[in-house]
């Protein structure tokens, strides 16, 4: 199944899922899933739109949407900015996660921890995430407390204070936060793949960044990255669930509308002067703890933006390895059982979507397990693939982007990311694109794209194995 753009965590602890190497995220409150499976029986003969969304840009170029659901009883504002780690120049590497970071330790007008115990007040909760492309700032509060938690969040991200006393304490929170990422073998394994595909590219490096960059970076610094990146046309406020029109007014009033309306030009010329070349090749490392043998794939795949392909790609993955009766999983731990667990994911980026494959198996069964995944992949694009084969990939993922709509936060997270990179589609409009895509075109369009000799295949090994 898809996730999209790659989420690292920020304050107390790091909530891992399996490709959480690609989002950061404060885990005092778990953020909002951009995809969830879920196990229903849906059809896809009609395509419903979801939430109905209202989009607006105020004069600045800032971004609004609004995503109605008359029965929620919670209202989910969702911060979103152009502002994550691909955007870092030299020396600033890591400096993205680290003003999430800092933005919690106040305001002007707010003290350190002052945002969190007025937002827990109210009965709401918060969170923030840094990915590759972007960041967000969210919260989740009762529908009456809205315009209230409104102006908190928006001073807090837009004017903080960047003290620099707490500056050099949160430093050191970053560089022991980095210090545990780098003692687990799992998060090592997965950043190798990474740094091995997309090489000097910005998606090829940590987003927690480099110790050096963060001990040589300064307040001013960070407050320079701050003004270059969060002006309005970088930016999307999305709000979801009860929604009030006091608030919808609020916004024209609000913080948003002092944001800079025009783009650092110096900034948009050094961003994209990194161009996007996936390395195919193979390589076998051993890492010191890792407690199993993993083989593992990466294929570049279509930008977020051309969401048709991104759609065959996410049908495809599940096609191959989503539930037993999936091809690579049936074969390989159903019938041979030569893995512990085989997973593919889709990882969806704003410059260059990436597609992964992971099996845990033995070490000296690894050999065999890439051996039948080569002759698996093969076969796929060779032998028909059934109708009720296809039908069943389908179904599942639609019915993981119908669950992803149920609760306020993720609709936030969904309606917010997408318009903030200017796709203003309904909710499920993906949907219309995955019904396109047959058989055939499968075969002949992407699984012919996803072959070994087109990838980057590690195979990680435990550092004390014979």
């Amino acid at each position: 199944m898809s996730r999209s753009s790659m989420v690292i965590s920020s304050a107390r602890s790091v909530s891992r899922d399996q490709f959480s190497l690609l989002h950061v995220s404060r885990s005092k409150a778990s953020a909002p899933a951009h995809n969830s499976l879920g196990l229903c029986h849906g059809t896809m003969n009609e395509i419903a739109s979801g939430p109905g969304l209202q989009h607006q840009r105020l004069n600045n170029g800032c971004r609004t949407v609004c995503a109605e659901m008359p029965d929620a009883d919670l209202t989910c504002l969702d911060f979103w900015c152009r502002g994550g780690s691909t955007w870092e120049g030299h020396g600033e590497e890591g400096l993205a996660h680290f003003l999430e970071h800092m933005v919690f330790k106040g305001s002007e007008t707010l003290q350190a921890g002052e945002f969190d115990r007025r937002i827990e007040a109210l009965g709401g909760s918060s969170n923030a995430a840094t990915g590759f492309d972007d960041v967000h700032f969210h919260v989740l509060v009762p529908s009456n407390c809205a315009q209230n938690a409104l102006d908190l969040l928006l001073d807090l991200v837009l004017n903080p204070a960047l003290r620099e006393d707490a500056y050099g304490m949160e430093r050191d929170v970053v560089l022991e936060e980095i210090a545990q990422y780098r003692d687990q073998p799992d998060e090592q394994v997965f950043q190798t793949l990474l740094s091995k595909g997309f090489g000097q590219h910005p998606y090829g490096r940590p987003i927690l960044g480099w110790e050096q960059s963060l001990i040589n970076s300064t307040p001013e610094g960070m407050r320079q990255f701050h003004n270059r990146r969060y002006r309005g046309p970088n930016c999307c406020l999305a709000i979801s669930g009860a929604v009030t029109s006091s608030v919808l007014e609020q916004i024209h009033s609000s913080r948003l509308t002092e944001l800079e309306g025009s783009l650092d030009p110096e900034d948009e010329i050094a961003s994209s002067s990194s161009s996007l070349a996936f390395q195919s090749g193979r390589q076998t490392l051993r890492f010191p703890r890792l407690e199993a043998a993993r083989l593992l794939m990466a294929w570049p795949m279509a930008a977020a933006n051309d969401q048709y392909s991104v759609m065959g790609a996410d049908l495809a993955t599940t096609l191959l390895a989503e539930g037993r009766r999936s091809r690579l999983v049936q074969r390989l731990r159903e019938d041979l059982q030569i893995v512990e667990s085989i997973d593919m994911d889709v990882t969806v980026m704003e410059q260059g979507s990436v597609v992964m494959l992971e099996a845990c198996c033995p070490e000296d069964q690894i050999e065999q397990v890439e051996a039948v995944i080569e002759e698996e992949l093969k076969r796929v694009t060779v032998d028909a693939i059934a109708d009720d084969e296809l039908h069943r990939a389908k179904q599942l993922v639609g019915n993981g982007l119908r669950f992803s709509l149920e609760a306020p936060g993720s609709v936030a997270a969904i309606a917010g990311s997408q318009s903030l990179w200017g796709r203003t589609q309904t909710l499920l409009s993906p949907l219309s694109h995955l019904q396109t895509w047959t058989a055939e075109r499968l075969q002949q369009s992407l699984l012919t794209r996803l072959q070994p000799n087109q990838a980057f295949t590690l195979l990680a090994l435990p550092e004390d194995s014979e």
